[in-house]
C-alpha cells in the first residue's frame, strides 16, 4: 500500500493534480516563461527534456520516493509549474517538499504560498507526517527566503552535497517543520493569503 495515494488538491484558484505526461506541453510552456532552465541553481528542464523530467517523476512515484504535482490555474486550466513530495520516509512519517518551480509570471504571487498550504495540510492532516522538510541550493537565495517566509526552521547546511547541472558542487541548505508547529504556520499562511497584494 502506498503512503501517498493519488489526490488532487485545490484552493484559492490553484489546483495540484498528479503530474502526468498529459501535462508535458503545459509544463514546457511554463518553463519557457522566463527560460527558467537557464538558472544553474534549479532543476527546471530544458524544453527538449520536459518529457524525460516527467518520466523521472513518474518513476519516482512508482518507487514511492517522489510524488509530483502539476500546478494548474483552476479557472483557465493552464499549467503554471510543478511541485511535490520527495524523500518520502513512511516509517518515520517524514517527507520533503521540493522540485518546485513556476512560470515567471506567477512567481511572487499567491501561487507558491497556496501550494505550500495545500501540501503541508495534506502532509500533516491526511498523511499524519511528523516532519516536513525542504532543501535548496545555498546560492538560491530567493528559495531560501520563500521557505523561511513559510515559517520553516533552518536546520543547517550539508557542504559539498551534490552536483549542479553545470558540474559544480553545491552546498545544500536544509529546513524543516514539525507537526506541533503546523497549526501556527497554517494560521500564518492563511493570514498571508488573506492580505491584499499591492
Amino acid at each position: 500500500m502506498a503512503f501517498i495515494d493519488p489526490v488532487t488538491l485545490s484552493a484559492r484558484g490553484v489546483t495540484l493534480a498528479p503530474l502526468s505526461l498529459e501535462h508535458e506541453t503545459g509544463l514546457r510552456a511554463a518553463a519557457a516563461d522566463g527560460e527558467l532552465w537557464r538558472a544553474r541553481i534549479t532543476s527546471v528542464p530544458e524544453p527538449a527534456q520536459t518529457r524525460a523530467y516527467i518520466e523521472a517523476a513518474l518513476e519516482g512515484r512508482d518507487h514511492q520516493q517522489r510524488f509530483a504535482f502539476a500546478v494548474i490555474d483552476s479557472a483557465s486550466q493552464t499549467v503554471l509549474g510543478t511541485t511535490g513530495y520527495h524523500d518520502i520516509l513512511p516509517a518515520v512519517k517524514r517527507l520533503e517538499i521540493g522540485y518546485t518551480w513556476y512560470a515567471r509570471r506567477v512567481q511572487r504571487s499567491h501561487v507558491n504560498t497556496t501550494c505550500k498550504l495545500l501540501l503541508l495540510a495534506h502532509a500533516f492532516e491526511t498523511l499524519g507526517c511528523h516532519v516536513v522538510g525542504w532543501r535548496t541550493d545555498i546560492f538560491n537565495l530567493a528559495s531560501q527566503r520563500a521557505i523561511e517566509r513559510l515559517g520553516a526552521h533552518k536546520d543547517g547546511v550539508i557542504r559539498g552535497h551534490m552536483l549542479r547541472r553545470d558540474g559544480t558542487i553545491r552546498d545544500t541548505v536544509l529546513y524543516s517543520l514539525r507537526s506541533g508547529e503546523w497549526p501556527e504556520v497554517r494560521a500564518h499562511l492563511n493570514d498571508l493569503l488573506d492580505r491584499p497584494r499591492g
